[in-house]
């Protein structure tokens, strides 16, 4: 699954923090082995060294800054898979944000058909009490014979809450037309979160991979601090499905089929991503209620041309489908619930949400300087979801769309600075910052 792991999605963004960025970022150097593309067939890619030597990178902007006269990296001398970046933000729902996060890439062993692995960690603290740790990772072994993906998370954190559905507002009782909040007025839950998630692939055949595994997401002290009514969605929710207000739990086993051909896991070039499967909250596992869930992510590549390759128009699906049971309100698929959070750009997280719930998006990504150091992207986006009073799944769309700028962090991962700019309805907008692309 791909991992992209350091990303802030906020509505007002100071452009102060990536002067930081830049001045503190860390380089370091050893061996490293990255793919290209094979730009004739869109079959399982062999990787082959990429010549670094013609990108330049925040490590080479450091390096001429500071050590203007020491020579250029060698052939056998490249820059390292790790990037270490400050964490500062700045909006109203979290306060000032101050913290750190590392996003690391490798090619484990030797064998030339082995996909790159990736991992990524932040912790960080605001002024408005939010506490954030969190450790990603996504693991090739040699040969591509094992894929291990997982996360471990621990928060104190305030959620976001713009009711159930995608905009449609019930008026066949006061208690529904709440839940839908057509008006998109916002609320903050605060609460402890406590996330552990780890799948094992078993690679079947060139590409292909079936996996198992297992998600603990608890919450704990859920408690909106500012509603002066009792009614509120995730009151009415929790209330209709028998979940308890103030913490929940949905626990469960996780089985999936993954198939890919992608070039490079940050950001590829070339080929196909494909995961789906099922998740089964279990109550015999601590699950507050059961739960099925059936869960789908499609991203496909389309390089556009053999002497520059960073071309792309890529495309993404993902997609999340309530079979039976209920699950608890704020693990509800929808705006940025995706597995890295990123979809929905132009949107807050969790802006619309439901039991049922689509996203697609297509992006055009293409370089703007000739050492690869500036590219961009532009971006359309829609979105769909019930409300489970009325509204169905793809009876109404909402749209998102916008553009950015990439830097190139790390050339021997192809990690890239991203910084878009993306408007959505209801007057939504904003500034996103991550590190990799959206997908």
């Amino acid at each position: 699954m791909q991992q992209n792991f350091t990303y802030i999605r906020i509505p007002v963004l100071k452009l102060l923090p990536l002067l930081f960025c830049f001045a503190f970022c860390n380089s370091s150097y050893g061996q490293s082995t990255v793919g290209s593309a094979n730009l004739k067939k869109d079959t399982v890619i062999t990787p082959k060294k990429e010549d670094l030597s013609k990108q330049y990178d925040i490590g080479d902007l450091i390096k001429d800054i500071f050590h203007p006269k020491k020579k250029p990296d060698s052939v056998i001398k490249r820059p390292s898979g790790i990037t270490i970046i400050p964490n500062i933000a700045s909006n109203p729902s979290i306060g000032s944000q101050i913290g750190i996060k590392a996003v690391a890439g490798r090619v484990l062993g030797s064998d030339p058909n082995t996909f790159l692995s990736v991992a990524a960690t932040s912790a960080s603290i605001t002024t408005k009490g939010i506490i954030y740790f969190y450790l990603n990772h996504n693991v090739y072994t040699p040969g591509n014979k094992w894929n291990f993906q997982g996360n471990l998370v621990a928060a104190k954190t305030v959620t976001p809450d713009f009711g159930l559905g995608i905009g449609n507002g019930a008026t066949n009782s006061p208690e529904n037309a709440i839940l839908t909040n057509p008006e998109r007025k916002g609320r903050a839950l605060h609460s402890l979160f406590f996330n552990f998630r780890e799948k094992a692939y078993k690679e079947v055949s060139k590409g292909l991979f079936v996996g198992a595994g297992v998600s603990f997401d608890i919450r704990r002290n859920i408690e909106d601090r500012n509603s002066t009514s009792d009614l509120t969605p995730y009151n009415i929710y929790s209330d209709r499905y028998g979940f308890d207000r103030k913490g929940y739990s949905a626990n469960g086993l996780l089985f999936n089929v993954q198939y890919t051909t992608r070039d490079n896991q940050n950001r590829a070039y070339k080929g196909i991503y494909i995961d789906a499967g099922f998740r089964a909250n279990q109550t015999w596992m601590g699950s507050s209620k059961n739960a099925l869930q059936f869960t789908a992510d499609f991203r496909k590549y389309f390089s556009l041309s053999e002497s520059h390759p960073e071309h792309v128009i890529a495309f993404w699906n993902w997609g999340a489908y309530q079979i039976s049971g209920a699950i608890p309100y704020l693990e509800l698929p929808g705006t940025a619930r995706d597995g890295a959070f990123r979809s929905g750009r132009g949107y807050t997280t969790g802006y619309f949400k439901g039991t049922q719930y689509d996203y697609s998006e297509v992006e055009y990504r293409f370089p703007i300087l000739k050492n690869k150091f500036i590219s961009g992207v532009t971006f359309f986006n829609l979105q769909t979801a019930n409300d489970e009073v009325g509204t169905k799944l793809f009876e109404k769309w909402q749209p998102g769309y916008g553009g950015g700028l990439r830097v190139l962090f790390n050339k021997a991962t192809r990690t890239n600075l991203c910084l878009d700019y993306a408007w959505g309805k209801y007057g939504a907008r904003g500034f996103f910052l991550g590190l990799n692309e959206a997908f």
